[in-house]
């Protein structure tokens, strides 16, 4: 045993790790669900006439900034032009509007996210996409964002520095 101590090295800060962190591209904005069920005749029917008044009549400036997703709770059958209205009053408001719930709103925010993003910065390097979130990342958003970088990055992994999960090696 050597009386000498050797220096820590932390490997992880010298190497050329690149992290990856898909809560770095959340948007803000308030997720709203606008659920239709109250515009329907007891819950289920839709009736013309009726469901454009209260089109008419809603609030929409309250969406100003938001992501909204339409969706009905009950077992309606919806007709797709009743979404088309409501979204052409959400229009002028609504950051972006989706039908379904909030984890397919999330999806739908971060498919425009990826599709839009430049990862020529990883090209040639070790990239890590990080794991753990805070924010609700939805799970399809690590397949295109492993698919985007794989494209240009040397080897992908996921994780952290510590304790990656090795996914993709340039041959």
């Amino acid at each position: 045993m050597s009386d000498k101590s050797e220096p820590i090295v932390n490997r992880v800060a010298q190497s050329k790790l690149v992290t990856f962190d898909l809560e770095d591209h959340y948007p803000k904005g308030e997720r709203v669900l606008l659920d239709i069920k109250d515009w329907l005749y007891e819950g289920i029917i839709l009736r013309e006439k009726e469901f454009r008044a209260f089109v008419a009549e809603h609030d929409w400036k309250q969406y100003r900034d938001a992501y909204v997703a339409l969706h009905c709770s009950t077992d309606a059958i919806i007709p797709g032009w009743a979404y088309m209205l409501i979204a052409t009053q959400l229009e002028p408001f609504a950051k972006k509007t989706v039908i379904g719930d909030l984890e397919q709103l999330e999806t739908t925010i971060y498919q425009s996210i990826i599709a839009q993003l430049d990862v020529s910065e990883y090209k040639d390097r070790p990239v890590i996409i990080k794991g753990c979130t805070n924010k609700p990342v939805p799970p399809n958003a690590y397949l295109w964002i492993t698919s985007k970088i794989q494209s240009v990055a040397k080897s992908v992994m996921y994780g952290e520095a510590c304790s990656s999960v090795p996914l993709y090696k340039r041959k």
